[in-house]
């Protein structure tokens, strides 16, 4: 086909066809407030996680933390990130337990354009030659909130599913910002526990299960897959996007219960710091933060 042939009038017509509608796709977007591209984003001072507390009430930090190469960070697909290990302190031991639990404590940022696979364990540690016993579950995290009180400053169109949010202290002995009260993630508190995905796994010459469990705060939510976790991050009608993802793994445990319990346990009193390590989402749908959000009132754009 030459170039005489190519230039005929239903050309000019497909074209002009394909011109408008790729207008109108365009303005349709922006009519409804829809965005493809997903801008980075950071907590307020550009806290990182690696600045949770070495200590809680039930648990202390052994050893430092782990030091990643730069090949395994290129892996990951984020520097900001930590992995450490508890041990649980001699005080929050049940009276017919004789050892102390000990939990590989990690977690990783990601923000902006997510383009990376979760990394989890079903994927990381069958790849790294250990095998799945049982099936995975998704399982509540017994989570003690007596110190959450409802947030009745946050607008009813920014509650969640569960229509409340609520705020916990963090530490008053271990936090470098005592007694502050954080927001929770939306969809969580009294009624309404935190999810986790847990999965069993075992060596091939160690008896002993490893259990190993993790779930993402995504855009001020949770969610305990990484199939989950872009619908909950990529929000069309968000400006920005980023995930957190919390694992914990342990193997003085018997069951993916008591794996649960045990996390639960952690992880219920760092989550007011993991909560410092995100974006306050109430204030980012606001238009509040951070400060070139085009929702802000210069830009006249409503929260949602």
């Amino acid at each position: 086909m030459n170039g005489r042939t190519i230039f005929t009038p239903a050309f000019f017509v497909a074209f002009g066809v394909l011109l408008v509608s790729a207008l109108g796709f365009g303005r349709l977007i922006q009519a409804y407030g829809i965005h493809l591209r997903k801008e980075a984003i950071y907590p307020p001072d550009g806290r990182l996680v690696s600045t949770l507390p070495s200590e809680t009430d039930s648990w202390v930090q052994v050893g430092a933390d782990e030091m990643m190469s730069e090949e395994i960070l290129d892996e990951l697909g984020t520097k900001n990130t930590v992995s450490r290990r508890y041990v649980q302190k001699e005080s929050a031991m049940a009276p017919d337990q004789d050892e102390p639990h000990v939990v590989v404590f990690h977690a990783a940022y990601y923000t902006g354009m997510i383009d990376t696979v979760p990394h989890v364990p079903e994927r990381c540690f069958v790849g790294g030659g250990m095998q799945k016993s049982s099936a995975s579950e998704i399982l509540p995290l017994p989570i003690g909130m007596d110190e959450w009180v409802e947030d009745t400053s946050v607008p009813e169109s920014s509650r969640g599913p569960t229509g409340t949010v609520y705020t916990a202290p963090t530490s008053w002995r271990f936090s470098d910002r005592k007694g502050y009260r954080v927001r929770m993630p939306r969809g969580v508190g009294p009624g309404h526990p935190l999810r986790m995905m847990i999965s069993e796994f075992r060596g091939q010459s160690d008896d002993r299960a490893l259990f190993a469990g993790y779930f993402f705060v995504a855009n001020g939510g949770t969610v305990a897959s990484a199939e989950g976790v872009r619908s909950l991050a990529f929000d069309l009608t968000s400006d920005y996007a980023y995930y957190l993802k919390v694992q914990a793994t342990c193997g003085t445990v018997d069951s993916k219960t008591e794996h649960a319990a045990v996390s639960a346990s952690l992880i219920g009193e760092l989550l007011p710091e993991i909560m410092r390590c995100v974006p306050d989402w109430i204030e980012v749908e606001a238009g509040a933060y951070p400060e070139e959000n085009p929702r802000g009132a210069g830009d006249g754009d409503e929260a949602g």
